[in-house]
């Protein structure tokens, strides 16, 4: 079922190119058709492959103005959000959070290396990247 479906789809998808360069192919001969006997057949040529040109150029400008919206960075989260969330998680859960607090303080009061690189990441996590 759902390879038949995929396969309609694929054909469906093959019949709309299909059709447009059928469309675009069509619009390019009407457009000799009318522009060769005031200009010539090769300038009626010259015309037509510019006039595709500029379609060609614009429709490049427009994909990579819509590919810079996409590969622009999220912005940055609030600088404050760790300590609200945090906030939050206090009030909801105190006993938890005085737990979590009494087990930090153990293990930093035991190694005071890991407490020294936990609080240069936090430190480090809210500066912003340098360039």
């Amino acid at each position: 079922m759902i390879f038949e479906r995929t396969l309609t789809t694929l054909a469906a998808a093959a019949a709309i190119a299909a059709a447009a360069a059928v469309s675009v192919f069509a619009a390019a001969f009407a457009l000799f058709a009318v522009l060769s006997p005031h200009v010539g057949a090769a300038g009626a040529a010259a015309i037509v492959a510019a006039v595709a040109a500029v379609i060609v150029g614009a429709a490049g400008l427009i994909a990579a103005r819509k590919a810079e919206e996409r590969a622009k960075p999220p912005p940055a989260p609030d600088a404050l959000f760790f300590a609200e969330k945090a906030l939050d998680m206090v009030k909801a859960r105190p006993i938890l959070t005085v737990g979590a607090g009494l087990a930090a303080g153990i293990i930093a009061f035991r190694n005071p290396a890991l407490a020294a690189i936990v609080a240069k990441a936090l430190v480090d996590s809210q500066r912003p990247p340098s360039r």
